[in-house]
């Protein structure tokens, strides 16, 4: 696997923390192929934060809240949260989904309100009149 400067790498102990799994299902996941690793010098496992993004709920029945069936918007990206800045009044929010990440400026209060910590599982629902696309 490819060191990106930019990838997150996680311990199995922390992945399964992120999860909610124990540490040993974990290391079986991570022995059995399920969860992608690379291997530190030192021969460690370490898990890169967007492979667990697979593990994240896709279906409507999946754990998603109810309340986010409820709102017209349908460009619901589920992610993780990276980054919480908070300045003032304002916040700063990153979330990664796979590889990319996308970031949202919204009230310190409602990030107090969403309880919203990195590794916390989010949604960024996107509404927008307009989509702008660039070629590389």
């Amino acid at each position: 696997m490819n060191v990106s400067s930019k990838t997150t790498y996680l311990t199995p102990r922390k992945a399964a923390e992120m999860l909610g799994i124990s540490y040993p299902t974990a290391k079986h996941w991570i022995l059995t192929g399920k969860i992608k690793t690379m291997k530190t010098p030192g021969g460690h496992h370490r898990i890169p934060l967007s492979e667990l993004d697979s593990f994240l709920p896709r279906q409507a029945g999946e754990k998603k809240n109810t309340a986010l069936r409820l709102i017209s918007g349908r460009n619901q990206l589920m992610g993780r949260v990276v980054e919480v800045t908070i300045q003032g009044f304002m916040a700063k929010v990153v979330l990664s989904v796979g590889e990319q990440t996308i970031s949202a400026i919204i009230t310190a209060e409602a990030v107090e309100d969403l309880g919203l910590r990195p590794g916390d599982v989010a949604v960024a629902l996107i509404k927008s009149t307009e989509v702008m696309i660039a070629r590389q």
